[in-house]
Parts: C-alpha cells; structure tokens; sequence
C-alpha cells in the first residue's frame, strides 16, 4: 500500500554515513527526512515537530535501543535497525511494539515496502479511530427546513466549505449549530479527515486544546498531542467558544493569525493544519456593540459568518422537521405512528426555548408515550396544552354554518372546529355525526382524538 501523501520521517542511526543514506533515500521517495543520531537528537527532533514514522538503530551511543522504543512509540511508529547476527534482538523490538525490521544494510525496495507497509497500518489505524469518533458523534443530521432562512444557511455553508478561513456560526443554544459544523467540514476538501468537535461549556483546558509538555514515567520531558494535533488535516470544531477563559481565547486568536499554535510548556510553535470553525450563542450584535470587546477572538471571526435561526423564527419548518425526527426515531417497528393535527397545533405553537434539542426530546418523549397507539396527541409531547384553533364555527339563525376565523385556516383548524361544532350539535351522538358527515362510526372514532381538546376552555361554540 503505497502512501497518498508526503510524510515525516526520523531516521535515528549513529553512522553518519549511514545515516546521510537512508535520509536521501527516503528523500527519493518523496517523504521529508530528519537525520539524528543519539538518542538526545532525536527527542529534540519530536519536541519540535510531528513525526510520522522513526527508523531506530538499535545500538545508539547514548542508549539502547531496545530500551529507548516504547518512549518513541508514544510518538510515532518505529521500524528497527539491525546487523547481521542480531536477529533475536530485532524479534525482541517487534515483541516489545516495533511495527517492522529491517537488517542492514537495507535494500532500496525492502525499505520502501516496510515505510509503506508501517504507514498504511497506520493509516488504518487513523481511519478506524476517524470512525469510531464519527460513530460516537451520532449519525450525520441533515439540515432541515425550505425556510428562507435556511436557504440562506446552506448557500453560506457551499460557499465556506471549500475556503480555508475559519468560520464563526452563531445561534442560541441548541439550534443545531454542531451539525451545521460537520455539514462544512462534509462538503469541503478535508471530508475525509477527523471531525473533533469540542464543548468549550465543560471547561477544556489549554492542554487539553494545544497539548502540553509533560514528564514521562522516566522523568523526561516529551510532548503530548492535544485536540488541534490529533484533529491533523481535518477540522475542530469549537462550540461555546465564548464561554473559554480570556486567555485561552487570546492564544486560540494567535493559531488563527498565525496558522500555528505552540503546546503548553513548550517554546516552539507547531503548524495547525486543521481547521477551526468556532461557535456561539452570541449574537453578530451582542459581540460588535459592546464597548469593552467582549471577545476580540469572535471579532476577528466577523467576516465569515453563519446565523442559524431560532425554531421559533420559521414555524413553517417544524412539521417537516418533527415527522422527520418521527421517522428517524420510531422504535415501535409495528406501529407506524403520525402527528394527528391538534398534535401538530402544539409543536407548531410552541416557543422552543430548546430549539431543535428540545423539538428532538419531544418527539423521543411522544414515541414514548404513545405506546402502542398509533395517533400521537399534544399529551405525548409534554408541550402542555394544544393551541385552540383560531376562530369560531357557528350556525347562524337562517339555519347556515357560519365560518369565521381571524386569521387565514389551514384545513386541519377547518376540520377540527367542524368537528366540534357538531359534537356540540348533536351532544355527542357519535352516530347522528357520523350520519351527517357520511361517514361510519368506526371512521368517525378514529378523527375524534384529534379534536379531544373540543370541550376545553375557548373551543369553539355554536352561534344562537
């Protein structure tokens, strides 16, 4: 398996000759060499920069080899260097965490197929990590809604994914600002990397972010990886960002004018090679008009911006957005489960404090609560009451049903007030209503839980 990339290769060989060697070589095979040869070389190599593989000599002037590979491996991979004679020492390495061997002097093609065959494991290795993070992030949630606003959202999202700039999006809590990140990093050049998403709510530290150096079980000073360097070529995202420490932001404000970012301890900067896409609950207002710049890292961010708009602010999405949750959802594989309309009345009158979280928590909760019935009813959300449908249908005193409503009725509001209007009529006679609509009974039952809210303050009354 031949490598798609430029990598970074140590080669830690005492023999100068040697060692000049296998640097051009790998040279030649289009990979980026370092030579060192001691041991004390080579550390000061890996607290510079990023390795991706080491080539290790196992006799080093100032160590063992054997005994220096597991504090390599907690950098990179290592293939072993051994002469002739030395075979067991070399099966040793392997048992003790080498990733391959090679006996000097070492061919040109059979250092070439252990470099590729050491970096596609790897490789491997990077991509099951890459999944198994996008497995726990959950399924990749389209964004919803033919709202304006959200039209606007994905033309902002087209035209930033294949930029390099970072991108600030904003929106209250909830309103699904996380999948909005994974959507740019999905249609942008670095789909195919790491997806680090960070809540900077729970409090990560510098280390955490940057990574940090840190003693070893030997005492020695090495360098531990933080989120931006585990992210490589991909993208984090950073959510709540304003709710980090000041300083914390002012060096998260340094990686993106500098393009490098330098880890806790450390005195020499490292290139970020990831993307940052920040979010907030701020809004563009809240951040530009504050005397006192609340945070000159999100105004540095101001040019390329995204707003997600609260539920509350495009009703209209919200029953595309809910049946499709329903869809997602419905565990009770036997019963195929439905809004009935004066279930869609509440969702669509509600507030949503919670936006999309909390729309995603009541249907979870409807699912739930319905059981095996197949209608869902405004009780199962847990909204609290339905809205009353918005007008009054009556009958008039030359014997007509009068329809008056304040506000355009959808079909639905029509339906229901009829209903209950005739439940009025009739006190109830479930057959004389099934009579006058034309209807069987059983037809009849099965539209009645969606006006079961008809007797409650404010349904509408028959008209002297």
């Amino acid at each position: 398996m031949t490598p798609t990339s430029s990598r970074r290769i140590l080669v830690i060989e005492d023999d100068a000759t040697l060692n000049r060697l296998l640097v051009e070589q790998i040279g030649r095979l289009g990979h980026e060499a370092t030579g060192a040869e001691t041991r004390a070389a080579a550390l000061k190599v890996l607290s510079q920069q990023r390795v991706d593989l080491a080539i290790l000599d196992l006799r080093l002037p100032d160590a063992d080899g054997l005994a220096f590979l597991p504090e390599l491996r907690e950098y990179c991979p290592a293939i072993v260097l051994t002469a002739q004679g030395s075979i067991d020492r070399a099966v040793q390495a392997v048992r003790a965490g080498a990733a391959d061997f090679l006996v000097k002097p070492a061919s040109g093609q059979g250092l070439e197929l252990a470099i590729n065959r050491v970096l596609g494991t790897a490789d491997l290795q990077r991509d099951l990590a890459f999944w198994q993070g996008q497995a726990r992030l959950g399924q990749r949630r389209p964004l919803l809604g033919t709202s304006p606003e959200m039209m606007e959202v994905r033309r902002l999202i087209s035209l930033f994914a294949g930029a390099e700039s970072p991108v600030l999006i904003l929106g209250e809590d909830g309103s699904g600002k996380e999948s909005c990140a994974l959507e740019l990093h999905a249609q942008s050049p670095r789909a195919n990397g790491r997806f680090v998403a960070v809540d900077c709510a729970a409090g990560p530290t510098a280390e955490e972010i940057l990574g940090e150096m840190r003693p070893g079980p030997d005492g020695r000073i090495r360098q531990v990886e933080g989120l931006i360097g585990a992210a490589d070529t991909g993208t984090v995202y950073l959510g709540a960002v304003d709710r980090l420490p000041r300083d914390l932001q002012n060096r998260l404000l340094r990686v993106l004018e500098s393009g490098s970012f330098r880890p806790v301890g450390s005195n020499t900067s490292l290139p970020c090679a990831a993307r940052l896409i920040l979010g907030s609950a701020l809004s563009v207002e809240d951040i530009a008009a504050d005397p006192d710049p609340l945070s000159p890292l999100l105004l540095r961010m101001l040019s390329f911006v995204i707003r997600l708009p609260a539920l509350r602010d495009r009703p209209g999405d919200i029953r595309e957005m809910a049946e499709t949750l329903l869809a997602n959802r419905n565990f009770q594989r036997n019963t195929r489960k439905t809004f009935g309309p004066a279930a869609l009345r509440a969702l669509q009158g509600h507030r949503w404090p919670g936006n999309l979280r909390e729309l995603s928590n009541a249907v979870e909760r409807a699912i739930i609560m319905s059981a095996g019935e197949e209608l869902i009813l405004p009780d199962h959300l847990g909204l609290g009451p339905a809205p009353a449908a918005k007008g009054v249908v009556g009958k008039s005193r030359s014997g007509e049903v009068v329809l008056r409503f304040e506000t355009p009725p959808s079909l639905d509001d029509l339906r229901a007030a009829y209903l209950r209007f005739l439940l009025d009529r009739t006190r109830g006679n479930r057959r004389e209503m099934a009579g006058i609509l034309g209807i069987s009974e059983r037809n009849l039952y099965r539209l009645l839980p969606q006006v079961s809210d008809g007797e409650a303050e404010g349904s509408p009354r028959p008209e002297g």
